[in-house]
């Protein structure tokens, strides 16, 4: 790596711990920080930490809020009866984007992974069954990623739920639209012929 002045490189530093980032972008980053004024360097560094001091996490769903409730939670336009489980807050965005979903959201803020230390403990499950105490709930849409921890996640989330009456949904999963099948894996493939509808 070649020697920068230490204000640079340890920004360039900083930059590398951001997720996707690798040296090279971190260096046209630094350099773009550099080459404008101070007061957009004020900006990016207000706005960092704004992000810190002004956000938190919304008390019933566990959403990212600038408030003690977030909007989708605030919102009494939305359907009380339906929540859908997610994994991180960012999956939200996904299914909004849509405009097909109208219920609520709970934020488990991971999922289950017994090699890395996580269990329901660390989850937000508990509140999860809190909200469907008060029985306004009819039926919870897990929502998790794809994957061995998502998979394990939504069976367990199904184990839990369902001996108290809960109506548990997994999202369709399987071939992307647009993609060709000869590309699909055969998890992928398994997923779209066990997710198949009558048409």
């Amino acid at each position: 790596m070649p020697d920068f002045a230490e204000p640079l490189a340890r920004l360039i530093t900083e930059f590398k711990r951001l997720p996707g980032i690798g040296q090279k972008s971190a260096q046209r980053l630094a350099f773009h920080v550099l080459r404008h004024s101070r007061e957009r360097a004020l900006d990016l560094s207000q706005a960092l930490l704004d992000v810190k001091d002004k956000l938190g996490l919304c008390k019933v769903c566990g959403n990212i809020s600038d408030g003690e409730i977030c909007q989708y939670c605030a919102d009494g336009e939305r359907d009380q009866h339906i929540i859908c489980v997610v994994e991180e807050p960012h999956n939200i965005v996904g299914i909004e984007v849509t405009r097909q979903y109208s219920g609520l959201y709970h934020v488990l803020h991971g999922a289950l992974s017994p090699l890395r230390g996580i269990g329901p403990e660390q989850l937000n499950i508990k509140r999860l069954v809190e909200r469907i105490a008060d029985g306004a709930v009819e039926e919870i849409i897990v929502c998790t990623n794809p994957n061995v921890e998502g998979e394990a996640t939504a069976v367990y989330l199904s184990k839990l739920l369902k001996p108290i009456g809960m109506k548990v949904t997994r999202i369709g999963m399987g071939i992307p639209v647009g993609s060709d099948m000869e590309f699909a894996d055969e998890v992928t493939m398994w997923k779209a012929l066990e997710g198949r509808r009558e048409i």
